[in-house]
């Protein structure tokens, strides 16, 4: 069993920069693979971006690359997505999930364990 707690959204304007943070806790956490989701009113869940185990490999949505980066540290048990150059189609409520199957995949349903989600507001 793992939980997940999902901290450091709020309200930024457009061009600026945020960094969510993910604590998990639980039994081996460093053996799941772990990824941002993000969802806004009135539209599916979107894959944003993954990480392996160890942190060696990554994968991001296009809409995303060059602006978002996922990182974790093992050692303190945090996922972070470190955002830049906000936009306002950025705002959604944005979900950490862990999982041991389907590798860095873009597929929800390959996740095991969600966050409750924070939101994240880009907005003049």
């Amino acid at each position: 069993q793992v939980q997940l707690v999902e901290s450091g959204g709020g309200l930024v304007q457009p061009g600026g920069s945020l960094r969510l943070s993910c604590a998990a806790s639980g039994r081996n956490t460093w053996t799941y693979h772990m990824a941002w989701f993000r969802q806004a009113p009135g539209k599916e869940r979107e894959f944003v971006a993954a990480i392996s185990e160890s942190g060696d490999s990554t994968s991001e949505t296009d809409s995303v690359q060059g602006r978002f980066l996922i990182s974790r540290d093992n050692a303190k048990g945090t996922v972070y997505l470190h955002m830049s150059k906000l936009k306002p189609d950025d705002t959604a409520v944005y979900y950490c999930a862990a999982g041991r199957q389907g590798g860095l995949g873009s597929n929800p349903s390959s996740y095991d364990y969600w966050g409750q989600g924070t939101q994240v507001t880009v907005s003049s």
